[in-house]
């Protein structure tokens, strides 16, 4: 038999739930796809395995010369480190991925995990505060967390020095979750090499970045904001005026989360930033009851119990060998409300584009002479050019992936003036 008659008449296989999920780490860690890109394009190509066949057409329209997506072997390596850490994948419609997270505008579409995933079911509040923390602010830290821990909630922290320390000493036998920078096998800062790994094997660890990567200063503020997603309410102990931590409760109050603050003196710089909080509307914390005084109560039974969950972790099979990743075509569903329980189904491919280079390069000059330093609407500027949402889309991610434009969360646009020529 022809292998034309084969394909005729025996169609081929669906993807497996594994083989999505390797796509969907080749489009996230191909070059300049972030998490609003990542969606951008699975709901305009249908799936992961399209858009990456899409990606190098889209840069080389853009501009961009010699782009590769990521390569098959990148992820294989991954898949390998992650099995060593027993770390497991959640993807934004599994059914175990933290909903709050979901909710937000730049949530991350893949999340490694190593630990207890039942944390994730449990109302969740974070403690944050500065790396050198005085004496009083840990014991504080230490008292909210060994406190609100009884009462059934999941601590979260980012497993940096000072406050984050305290507080995750305080709730590891409580349920504790640290969102690490880095990759989930990487730990960092060193010193906390013991308490890391209490955490994974009483309490979670998290983290949106590639395993076996080292945090950069860049990846804090992502960090964060997975942070303050993750939490209903954010507490502030002891914060400079400017500081990461204060980042986090930017975050918080962007998503619309409850953002608390431990009072200190106007004297120490350490106090600086929560007393501004406090200033600006953040509740004063003195204890455990003000916090829970604050949030809405809940019912700890209706959270007990455990997940069933696979004991091996997905992208890898029975037999402990790392599961082959395919390169073929795979076909998922665009929503997010996608549950890979569903049956997979088919999804058209979209229509060829039909519009020149050149009609391309004066669109690609309208957005960036209207486009400054200032977050623009993506949808007021789509009405001012008068562009049909199918063009608008596809140049907008031909800019972002160019590095010459960068999306913001709520559909904001934002021109990248580092790649702007000096006069």
């Amino acid at each position: 038999m022809t292998e034309e008659a084969h394909s005729s008449t025996h169609p081929p296989l669906p993807p497996t739930t594994e083989d999505l999920w390797c796509s969907r780490l080749r489009l996230l860690r191909s070059r300049r796809v972030g998490p609003v890109t990542f969606h951008r394009l699975l709901e305009e190509y249908g799936s992961a395995q399209n858009a990456l066949e899409a990606l190098p057409k889209m840069a080389r329209t853009a501009g961009m010369s010699g782009y590769e997506i990521c390569p098959v072997r990148a992820v294989d390596s991954e898949v390998k480190l992650a099995k060593a850490a027993k770390a497991r994948l959640l993807c934004f419609d599994d059914p175990l991925y933290p909903k709050a997270l979901g909710q937000i505008a730049n949530a991350p579409p893949l999340l490694w995990a190593i630990g207890n995933l039942d944390l994730l079911r449990r109302p969740m509040i974070a403690i944050v505060g500065a790396r050198n923390a005085s004496s009083l602010g840990t014991r504080m830290a230490r008292a909210l967390a060994r406190d609100l821990g009884a009462q059934g909630y999941t601590i979260v922290s980012g497993l940096a020095r000072g406050i984050d320390t305290a507080a995750h000493l305080a709730a590891v036998q409580t349920g504790t979750i640290a969102v690490v920078a880095g990759g989930c096998d990487v730990i960092y800062p060193a010193e906390n090499t013991g308490l890391a790994e209490d955490i994974m094997s009483q309490g979670l660890c998290l983290s949106e970045q590639p395993m076996g990567l080292s945090p950069q200063a860049r990846h804090f503020p992502k960090r964060n904001r997975i942070i303050a997603g993750l939490a209903q309410a954010v507490i502030v102990v002891e914060a400079a005026g400017r500081s990461g931590s204060l980042i986090t409760a930017r975050d918080a109050l962007d998503m619309g989360r409850e953002v608390l603050a431990v009072p200190g003196h106007p004297f120490d710089g350490r106090a600086a930033g929560c007393n501004m909080l406090i200033r600006d509307g953040a509740q004063l914390i003195r204890g455990a009851e003000d916090v829970t005084a604050a949030l809405p109560p809940f019912d700890a039974s209706a959270v007990t119990g455990t997940l069933d969950i696979a004991a091996d972790p997905p992208l890898t099979d029975r037999t402990g060998a790392t599961r082959r990743i395919s390169a073929g075509p795979a076909t998922e569903p665009s929503s997010r409300q996608y549950s890979a329980s569903q049956p997979q189904v088919a999804l058209p491919k979209p229509p060829p584009e039909q519009r020149s280079l050149r009609e391309t390069a004066a669109l690609h000059q309208q957005i960036l002479d209207r486009l400054g330093p200032s977050p623009t609407a993506a949808d007021q500027l789509m009405r001012e050019l008068d562009v049909a949402p199918p063009r608008f889309a596809p140049v907008v991610t031909e800019l972002e992936l160019d590095g010459k434009i960068d999306r913001l969360p709520g559909g904001l646009l934002v021109r990248n003036q580092r790649n702007d020529p000096q006069d």
